[in-house]
């Protein structure tokens, strides 16, 4: 069995903003970029790359631990925001994970600077109008509703360690103030950015690396062929018979792509 890497809380300031920053694992830094419902905890696939990396997760400003910020009005801002907290902590060039929103975070600051990231792993990735379809308005549905529509593959260990048994008032009250948050800085036009793909396609060779669950409901294909078309260098990935969540729903696919990308 793999031993569970040891992880630790930092609070980093980013100039009045005090960050709080998941950290685990010995290595070059990997950042990861966490969706719109929040960072999850550490999972199978944080703990396989900890093996390799210092695997590091900024906690998006108003999901808990990390303050509020009322300047951030935008995924722009947020990744302006990631961006710094990187070059003041020496970790500009480093890969990046993001997920879903975080995705779109990422994509933000490769389009502002693309020598930011040396890898883009985009994963069930918002951020870009759908070619075809449109991203599941999950604000117009309970959290319950949101949740499920989360995950294809609900007999996942992992998926019922985080979302199983009853939810919790404190659980509750998370994914509603992430909600909130999401819906504050994302609603109009509702998870995407239309200049964002004519930025994107000044980003060069940076390499990118998309995944999609063939049964996401959140994202639909046109998402990725968005980001195929804007991106001058891609790979796409489709994890068959996932959802929004392929990095739980079957973590060694997941990790097969990544791993093959990173080291490649």
């Amino acid at each position: 069995m793999a031993v569970t890497v040891a992880t630790r809380e930092d609070v980093i300031q980013v100039g009045e903003v005090p960050v709080t920053v998941v950290r685990g694992g010995e290595g070059p830094p990997l950042m990861m970029f966490h969706d719109e419902l929040g960072y999850p905890g550490w999972m199978t696939w944080n703990n396989e790359l900890a093996s390799r990396y210092e695997v590091i997760v900024p906690l998006q400003p108003a999901y808990g631990k990390t303050p509020k910020v009322d300047w951030i009005r935008s995924y722009r801002d947020l990744g302006g925001l990631y961006a710094r907290l990187m070059r003041e902590q020496g970790w500009s060039g480093a890969p990046v994970i993001g997920f879903s929103a975080g995705a779109f975070a990422a994509a933000e600051i490769a389009a502002g600077c693309p020598s930011m990231f040396s890898k883009m792993v985009l994963v069930g990735p918002l951020g870009l109008r759908p070619t075809e379809g449109e991203i599941f308005d999950f604000l117009a549905v309970t959290i319950r509703t949101h949740v499920a529509a989360t995950v294809s593959n609900v007999e996942a260990p992992e998926y019922t360690q985080m979302y199983g048994g009853e939810m919790t008032p404190l659980q509750f009250e998370l994914f509603e103030d992430a909600r909130a948050e999401t819906a504050r800085i994302g609603w109009e036009p509702f998870m995407f950015n239309d200049s964002l793909p004519h930025l994107l396609s000044g980003v060069g060779s940076l390499p990118t690396l998309l995944v999609r669950g063939s049964d996401d409901l959140i994202a639909p294909q046109g998402c990725i062929t968005a980001y195929e078309a804007a991106i001058p260098n891609t790979t796409s990935v489709s994890i068959a018979g996932a959802g929004h969540r392929p990095e739980i729903e079957d973590p060694e696919a997941f990790l097969s792509a990544v791993n093959a990308f990173l080291g490649a």
